[in-house]
């Protein structure tokens, strides 16, 4: 297994992500947003050229390399309803700034799910068969994670997806399914089996992102938790793909300090950096035991 982390949880600077790749011993970074002093904070195909070129001689310099980009294409702030124009910009740019620093990997997702029974599955798979055409064609893998899109709206979900978009891969994340509704049940539709749905997309699975939680039914709301301590099945997810020989990428994304798309859930600077490498060292200690 290759550790690496998704780096903006230890802080917005390249410079301290890097850092705290370093200091778990780590050589690669999962890059997704990036702060440039002067610059707009942005996704790494979104930061204005000289931002990038700010980063890329930081990254080279440095010696870690950038094994994956967490885009934004496709997210869940993004609408299958709206221009498919912006979208292409994107895995445009990202292709320019991928083969720059080497990068083979691409975090993708099928856009946000739209309120109602309607999903607009044509258009949607149509779409996903263009990013992945345009990111194959440059010699890279791009990988869908499992998130609040229409690919995780369930296993059925994610596999309809893949049936209809060949050459796309997969990135399981460990602890989404414990606060995604499985929409291929009926009413009352629980939560998601985190176990289910890694059985079924386990054939397709080139990356990992290790996060854990519970369900806090009272609050409505999941509450993060170091690896292992949730109920994301991170142990026996990692078990079971050590023993199939898996030998790609595996992500941490802590949630403890900060969360990406929740501005309210914030920590200071050096608590932030502090639990980012600590989660990190954790994992590596469950490794350890398996």
């Amino acid at each position: 297994m290759i550790l690496m982390g998704i780096s903006d949880e230890a802080g917005a600077l390249m410079k301290i992500q890097i850092r705290a790749t370093r200091e778990l011993g780590w050589k690669y970074i999962e890059a997704r947003s990036v702060e440039v002093p002067g610059f707009p904070k942005a996704n790494i195909h979104d930061l204005p050229q000289e931002a990038f070129d700010i980063v890329e001689r930081q990254v080279k310099d440095s010696g870690v390399g950038i094994y994956c980009f967490g885009s934004t294409i496709g997210n869940w702030a993004k609408k299958i309803t709206q221009p498919f124009e912006p979208t292409l910009e994107e895995v445009t740019r990202a292709i320019a700034r991928m083969n720059t620093l080497g990068t083979r990997y691409i975090r993708v997702m099928s856009f946000a799910v739209e309120a109602g029974a309607e999903q607009y599955e044509e258009e949607r798979f149509r779409r996903m068969r263009e990013i992945t055409r345009r990111f194959l064609d440059a010699g890279i893998t791009p990988l869908h994670e499992n998130c609040m899109n229409y690919g995780g709206m369930s296993p059925t979900h994610a596999l309809r997806l893949l049936e209809n978009v060949p050459g796309l891969r997969w990135v399981y994340d460990t602890g989404n399914p414990i606060f995604n509704t499985d929409r291929s049940k009926p009413e009352p539709q629980p939560k998601q089996d985190g176990w289910e749905f890694y059985q079924q997309v386990k054939p397709f699975i080139d990356h990992v992102h290790v996060k854990d939680a519970y369900w806090d039914a009272d609050k409505n709301e999941a509450v993060y938790t170091f690896p292992g301590e949730g109920q994301g099945y991170v142990k026996e997810i990692l078990s079971d793909l050590k023993k199939s020989g898996y030998d790609k990428g595996v992500s941490i994304e802590p949630h403890i300090a900060v969360v990406f798309h929740d501005a309210s859930v914030s920590a200071s600077a050096e608590k932030q950096y502090r639990s980012y490498v600590e989660y990190g060292e954790r994992l590596k200690k469950l490794i350890e035991t398996i």
